[in-house]
């Protein structure tokens, strides 16, 4: 498992680069928050509040931000304020410094396993994983700001990769069993999906019946590629259907 360190103090940061790696972690190093914060993502996050350019708690926010990686407070600051606000900002665990490195351990450890609990509900779809229990999307690790409409047209779809799917049936299933009258709006939510997912989901338009959801796992230029021929295809299909008028 890989852990980012971002830490200001060098000999506290020596201590976890000797002491981390014989408990299987491998370490690496952010000495500033902006350093951190352009760093390739890692499985966990270690954060010392104190650091020399930007707060540790902004650092926290942003992080969270952009996803739901383990992340753990070490801090010589024992306020209780500033503990309450971290775990609030969305930090998993808060430990003081000094500490034994082997209690730092066992509540990474602890925090590794509750994590493996929350993502165990998760269904990974090539590049995009959906949560199916807290109804968050993830790509490429970060997560996507969906609508609950949004969501729920990704979910329903993601059930069924590589079907051809009815619109009735999308609509009965997303919007209303019920439901009489355009079903624009069904394509309002394809359209705002695929520039939100860019590329790494295609949902392909079938003329007159319904979407396919296509899984591009590990080629985003592809997929890409892919995203625009569906899109093409559907602005010509509706063109012809306009001009039959």
């Amino acid at each position: 498992m890989q852990v980012l360190l971002i830490e200001d103090d060098q000999f506290v940061a020596d201590s976890l680069l000797r002491g981390l790696p014989r408990y299987g972690y491998e370490v690496v190093w952010a000495s500033t928050g902006e350093k951190a914060l352009l760093s390739e993502p890692t499985d966990m996050v270690l954060l010392d509040l104190g650091l020399p350019d930007l707060d540790g708690l902004d650092v926290c926010r942003a992080l969270r931000a952009r996803s739901d990686v383990p992340l753990i407070v070490v801090s010589g600051r024992a306020c209780a304020t500033e503990k309450i606000v971290a775990l609030e900002l969305g930090a998993d665990d808060y430990v003081v410094k000094p500490f034994l490195i082997r209690e730092l351990v066992a509540r990474m450890r602890a925090v590794q396993r509750r994590h493996s609990g929350r993502t165990a509900w998760r269904t990974a779809y090539g590049r995009v994983a959906v949560d199916r229990q807290a109804h968050r999307v993830f790509m490429d690790g970060t997560e996507v700001s969906l609508s609950p409409k949004e969501y729920a047209l990704l979910e329903y779809l993601s059930r069924r990769p590589d079907t051809l799917v009815t619109r009735e049936s999308i609509m009965a299933a997303v919007w209303d069993s019920n439901w009489f009258g355009s079903t624009k709006t069904l394509d309002t939510h394809v359209t705002s999906l695929r520039h939100k997912l860019g590329g790494a989901l295609c949902i392909e338009a079938v003329r007159g019946v319904g979407f396919r959801l296509v899984i591009t796992p590990d080629a985003p230029a592809e997929a890409a590629t892919a995203l625009r021929v569906a899109e093409r295809r559907e602005r010509s299909s509706r063109l012809r259907s306009w001009d039959r008028r």
